[in-house]
């Protein structure tokens, strides 16, 4: 699963929860598979995600290096070279093979195998 994916996914579905995000990401296992930078995907991607989100994410799983702050960060346009690289790494080249997902509002935890995230619930779990 990518931190972009993570990013969007939410537990609202879930009984009593009024927003359910964000996720709180643990990991076991992950993988980093290079890729060619695109500045105009990550120019684009950034005006729809959580940056603030993204990074404690990118924190939990030990890739928060070189990340500006989500206080610091203005525009992409802003960013150093080591920073745009560190952006496209997070976003594009990490993958969560093994871990969890857990609700902040009721605990309730989803695993994550094969970098799959398993949202399914049972269904009196479902609002």
């Amino acid at each position: 699963m990518k931190l972009l994916t993570h990013n969007f996914l939410s537990s609202r579905f879930l009984k009593n929860v009024t927003t359910g995000y964000p996720l709180k990401l643990t990991i076991e296992e992950k993988n980093v598979v290079e890729a060619e930078i695109d500045v105009n995907f990550l120019k684009n991607v950034m005006v729809k995600i959580d940056y603030a989100v993204l990074y404690e994410a990118a924190k939990s799983v030990g890739e928060d290096e070189n990340l500006p702050s989500p206080n610091a960060i203005v525009d992409i346009d802003s960013l150093n070279e080591q920073q745009l690289k560190q952006l496209h790494r997070v976003l594009v080249c990490l993958d969560v093979v093994i871990g969890s997902l857990e609700c902040p509002e009721t605990g309730r935890i989803f695993p994550i195998r094969d970098g799959i995230p398993n949202l399914l619930v049972n269904e009196d779990e479902v609002s």
